[in-house]
């Protein structure tokens, strides 16, 4: 007789915690998957407060940019104007289905829903806050055999006078009224994906960011080149700029700047890093090792310090992407139920990415920096160019591609893009780095003509001559 209720628990409902969920329940596994916010919460971060709705506000504010440029193609009609109520409503009814969708796939592949704060009592019991039908509180136990926590991360907003007139990144797809001016503060990919979408939505936007260049740890090259085209569209970059506080008065936020300057916004978006939801948990008192940002310490399974309790995704680390989550499911599921085959380590090197500014930003493989610390010898090869559709477009956006190649062994290495759907060609070549392709691999595949890819392999001659 099973002396457990569940084989696995998972708490959380995110991207992978509903693939580990759904994968193990499909294998014969009794499952029960906890989400604090119930169905509405299914999908985590990346459907409700991240990926999904990014890009949808993404695709909204390229419109009015497509307006202006088809003037180019000879087309005729008044400006366009957001109607940003119906844009929130829409967004809000294309999550909820997704929500369902989520839930219609675990419920068919048996798992068990719950919905709930759930906390860790000993390491295979969970006890599951609930609300009663009346509306009182509740707690329900329940025992597994393994505990998975793939709770995810949330924003972190730093302490500073004003504080409590600061947004954080969830807050501003459902803003009232839509703000004209528009403050964002950070430089990493969720500060700089804000200020393209709502600069391109016609907001006046500023973002400051405390360090040298944005997107740290992005190829260097990369970063400077996009801060210059994000400048050529009117953002306001501003750089080695801090805030020092915000007060709220009739006119709008006033925003007290390190330099002395003050700014007048109706709106201040502080995106400046994220944390693991680890509080209320119960993971100090059952002694399971966290890092110093309280990040859930697991070994190459996905172990916790405590056998029983596994973890996953955005609450184990930095590498904070929906694909990484959705991989680690797969591997962990694989060895603890078994699939028949084993599925190789992840390569965290050619993990691909994309930042969905106007331009996009996208990578897969070393950066030229970190080519030249591990390899003694490396080729680099690029080119910059202004893309044929804004021959006529009027725009003077360019579009840069760099290839990263070992002279040892020919090998690509890294593969980079700035420009229109860097994000959609760079995973294509992806699967090549993948495969350990060689750049003359890539000489020999035929380019097609005339596309911004084809740029990728007609690359000849190396920068400096190598």
């Amino acid at each position: 007789m099973n002396p457990y209720d569940f084989d696995l628990f998972v708490i959380g409902g995110g991207s992978g915690g509903v693939r580990a969920a759904r994968m193990a329940a499909q294998r014969g596994v009794r499952v029960a998957l906890a989400e604090a916010h119930g169905q509405a919460g299914l999908g985590g971060t990346c459907v409700n407060a991240g990926c999904i709705p990014k890009k949808l506000y993404g695709y909204a504010a390229h419109y009015a940019t497509a307006q202006r440029e088809s003037q180019g193609y000879g087309w005729e009609a008044a400006p366009a104007r957001l109607n940003w109520a119906t844009l929130k409503a829409n967004r809000a009814r294309e999550l909820a289905r997704l929500n369902g969708v989520y839930a219609d796939l675990l419920r068919a592949s048996g798992v068990a829903l719950l919905e709930g704060w759930a906390r860790l009592l000993d390491p295979h019991t969970v006890s599951l806050a609930t609300l009663n039908a009346d509306g009182s509180p509740g707690q329900r136990r329940f025992s597994a055999a393994r505990i998975l926590v793939a709770t995810g991360a949330a924003p972190h907003l730093p302490h500073f006078k004003g504080r409590e007139h600061a947004l954080h990144s969830s807050d501003l797809f459902e803003i009232e009224p839509f703000p004209q001016r528009l403050l964002v503060v950070g430089g990493g990919y969720i500060a700089c994906e804000f200020a393209s979408i709502f600069h391109g939505l016609g907001a006046q936007v500023t973002q400051l960011y405390r360090g040298e260049q944005i997107l740290r740890g992005f190829d260097d090259e990369l970063r400077h080149f996009l801060a210059a085209e994000l400048l050529k569209k009117g953002l306001d970059l501003r750089l080695q700029a801090g805030v020092l506080g915000l007060e709220r008065h009739a006119d709008g936020l006033h925003v007290a700047l390190e330099d002395g300057n003050r700014l007048v916004v109706d709106a201040a978006l502080y995106a400046t890093g994220r944390r693991p939801n680890v509080q209320g948990l119960g993971l100090d008192e059952l002694g399971v090792a966290l890092g110093a940002q309280g990040e859930i310490v697991v070994d190459a399974q996905f172990q916790s310090s405590v056998p029983s309790v596994y973890a996953l995704g955005d609450v184990t680390g930095p590498m904070q992407l929906t694909p990484v989550a959705l991989a680690q499911a797969m591997r962990l599921v694989d060895r603890l139920y078994g699939s028949g085959h084993a599925r190789p380590a992840l390569d965290l090197d050619l993990v691909p990415t994309a930042v969905f500014t106007h331009p996009s930003l996208a990578t897969v493989g070393l950066s030229e920096a970190q080519a030249r610390q591990r390899y003694p010898r490396v080729r680099v090869y690029r080119s910059e160019f202004r893309a044929l559709r804004h021959t006529l477009s009027a725009s003077s956006e360019r579009t840069l591609i760099k290839l990263i190649v070992n002279d040892a062994d020919d090998r690509v290495l890294g593969l980079h893009m700035v420009g229109a759907e860097a994000g959609e060609i760079v995973q294509g070549f992806a699967v090549a780095l993948q495969a350990g392709a060689t750049k003359a691999q890539f000489d020999a595949t035929l380019g097609i003509h005339p596309t911004v890819a084809e740029e990728f392999v007609t690359l000849r001659t190396p920068v400096g001559g190598g």
